[in-house]
């Protein structure tokens, strides 16, 4: 297995295409072509589904797709530490939050400390954001209660109590704390499977004996925001995600204590990435500052 086969099977699926990935190596579209076929030949594999000039990635393709991610950020890390450019901090970091509410403050020192690093930031459920980060799709998550396994190093970011919420006039003006019982007879915005704050309220209803089922389950923080503004029953999140809303009412859960943590979280192995290291010391200064 040569370098050169890896390079050019990885760079075709990341970029989508073999032409994508002959104009990013600065190479013919025919030497990329046959760097993957001798690749595949070699070791009697197919790593990619060929359909006119759109390429697919089989299951084994996949596999290997994921471990050539970190086989070369590695090769860039030696790059970078070879060439004594350790105390530079550029390039991108991608973030995956469950609520983008957590990390805020952190991203605005960063940016001001790394104005040369390209943060992108999307949105996803907690079991997303593990995912994500396994599969190198972003270099850090923050997510709600997590146990992630020992391949994850996380930072808690702390923890607040889960709240109900609801459109004005839904209920009794002065309705201001509610029972699981009562609950169970109301209708209830969920967010989709893998949403810890779901998972919390329904092992608690099954300790208790109860079934809290969903009138509609939304996908999303703020899809949930908006079906529960129209008035279509009651949602939840964690008092320090509820915000400000004209629309909507903050209702406490009187007889359960149910908290949501947020964490910061990253692979171990990719700790001595450059923007991940950064951007986790400066977290890890930042809520020491406020304990």
């Amino acid at each position: 297995m040569r370098h050169s086969q890896l390079k050019a099977f990885h760079f075709v699926a990341l970029h989508g295409g073999f032409s994508r990935a002959a104009e990013a190596l600065y190479l013919t579209q025919p030497a990329i072509s046959e760097q993957v076929r001798k690749l595949e030949q070699d070791h009697d594999v197919l790593l990619f589904h060929r359909e006119r000039k759109r390429v697919q990635l089989t299951d084994a393709g996949e596999r290997l797709f994921r471990l050539t991610k970190h086989y070369f950020e590695i090769e860039q890390q030696i790059g970078e530490y070879m060439s004594e450019t350790r105390a530079a901090v550029d390039g991108s970091l991608r973030i995956i939050a469950d609520s983008a509410h957590h990390v805020t403050d952190i991203l605005s020192a960063f940016r001001q400390r790394y104005p040369n690093v390209v943060v992108s930031l999307r949105t996803g459920n907690s079991d997303e954001v593990i995912e994500e980060l396994r599969a190198f799709n972003a270099e850090v998550g923050v997510a709600g209660s997590l146990t992630p396994g020992r391949d994850m190093e996380t930072l808690s970011l702390g923890n607040t109590p889960i709240v109900a919420f609801a459109a004005k006039g839904l209920l009794p003006e002065d309705k201001s704390s509610i029972t699981m019982r009562e609950l169970a007879k109301l209708p209830l915005i969920f967010r989709e499977t893998g949403s810890k704050t779901r998972q919390k309220l329904e092992e608690e209803a099954v300790r208790r004996g109860l079934a809290l089922l969903p009138a509609i389950e939304a996908e999303g923080r703020e899809t949930v925001r908006e079906v529960v503004a129209s008035g279509a029953g009651v949602g939840f999140v964690s008092q320090a995600e509820f915000g400000h809303d004209e629309r909507l009412v903050q209702i406490e859960l009187k007889d359960m204590d149910l908290r949501m943590g947020e964490s910061l979280v990253h692979l171990v192995q990719r700790r001595e990435v450059k923007v991940i290291r950064a951007f986790m010391e400066l977290a890890r200064s930042l809520t020491q500052d406020n304990t």
